[in-house]
């Protein structure tokens, strides 16, 4: 994984000058809109080190309102290159004079012999709750750590004193403001449209939404701020039952390892204690439909990672495992795989430093031939 993680430290020292022309990205009323809500108040970023977020810091820059604080939640789950962003985004932020991000992580009780969301699902045999319809994993592992690093926490594993940006707040009589980098695409719009404006401790607001940046803005104004190098790629858990079947190929290209461990949980828990497939229902067990069929019956029941399907399904299916849901690790196998990435994302899926076309794993000019007939 040198290409990119290289690439991105190489540039640490290039800030100073692209920086130059930061405050033209926005319009008047754009940046308007940015010190109507935000200027005078105490600002915490949810920096999730993905591209909304790393645009978000950039359009407070080009508006001149600088964070009091910027938090990452450490789910014990994320990527090599998404812990990569964090240090590259805080050389960036040092070049600014802003505070730098500071890292939360869910401490569990020594008790329950895990200590990251991977863990806790493995541990149990089950899935993240997103595979369920819910967003508890989201809560307990994003959310809470992120609160409690600015509210403080009075006993237990993850006690701490306040912040003092929290501190300062409340002897003010103020709510800090909470700033989430929802952009203006259609999905991130219906995520923030039912949420609540505040609640008892917290404002929340959605800059990228004040300044009408959708995605693609967003990796525009990163790459004209900081350089192309510095789109990101998705921030999530390697084993998120959001992710898309080209994010799954892009796992195997790059991180085979972790797609084999994110294999391996959905087995567990589908096979373990909890699971609800039923041989006489279904007419083979979860493990045997998984092998042997080409696709799953109709169901109700959660299958899989995916929800919908099941990645280890997906897997055999596609050729991606051997009998032994090892993932194949051939180079033409990691170029397939790469390829099949590339292709399947559309413009509006920034997963890596982006530019059109850059393959993750070089892909000879006979290879693509072969699988452009297959």
């Amino acid at each position: 994984m040198e290409n990119n993680i290289g690439k991105q430290r190489g540039a640490r020292h290039r800030y100073g000058g692209l920086t130059a022309n930061l405050h033209t990205m926005l319009s008047p009323s754009q940046r308007q809109a940015l010190h109507d809500a935000l200027a005078g108040r105490s600002l915490a970023v949810c920096f999730g080190s993905g591209v909304d977020s790393t645009a978000m810091l950039v359009a407070l820059r080009a508006a001149d309102l600088r964070p009091d604080v910027i938090t990452f939640a450490d789910t014990g789950g994320e990527k090599e290159e998404t812990i990569a962003h964090v240090d590259n985004m805080n050389a960036v932020l040092r070049s600014w004079d802003w505070p730098l991000i500071d890292v939360c992580r869910k401490v569990p009780l020594a008790s329950t012999g895990y200590s990251d969301l991977y863990g806790n699902c493995l541990a149990n045999e089950t899935l993240p709750s997103l595979a369920f319809g819910m967003k508890s994993c989201s809560i307990k592992w994003k959310q809470s750590p992120q609160d409690q690093f600015l509210k403080g926490a009075k006993s237990g594993p993850n006690a701490r004193p306040p912040h003092p940006v929290w501190v300062s707040a409340q002897a003010k009589g103020q709510r800090i403001i909470k700033l989430i980098g929802y952009d203006c695409g259609p999905a991130d719009m219906r995520r923030s449209k039912g949420l609540k404006p505040s609640d008892a401790d917290f404002e929340y607001v959605y800059p990228l939404q004040l300044v009408r940046w959708a995605r693609r803005d967003c990796v525009r104004a990163i790459t004209e701020a900081l350089g192309a190098e510095m789109v990101p790629v998705k921030s999530a858990c390697f084993f998120c039952p959001a992710s898309k079947r080209w994010e799954l190929y892009w796992l195997a290209a790059n991180h085979p390892d972790l797609l084999e461990r994110a294999l391996l949980l959905e087995r567990t828990a589908l096979t373990g204690r909890h699971s609800r497939f039923d041989a006489v229902e279904f007419g083979a067990s979860w493990d045997e439909l998984v092998r042997n069929a080409d696709r799953f019956p109709s169901t109700s029941t959660t299958v899989g990672l995916g929800r919908n399907f099941s990645w280890n399904q997906w897997a055999r299916v596609n050729d991606v495992v051997d009998a032994d849901f090892r993932v194949k690790r051939s180079d033409a196998d990691r170029a397939r795989f790469a390829l099949l990435s590339d292709t399947l994302r559309d413009e509006d899926n920034a997963l890596d430093s982006r530019s059109a076309g850059i393959p993750i794993v070089p892909v000879p000019v006979s290879t693509q031939m072969q699988l452009a007939w297959e």
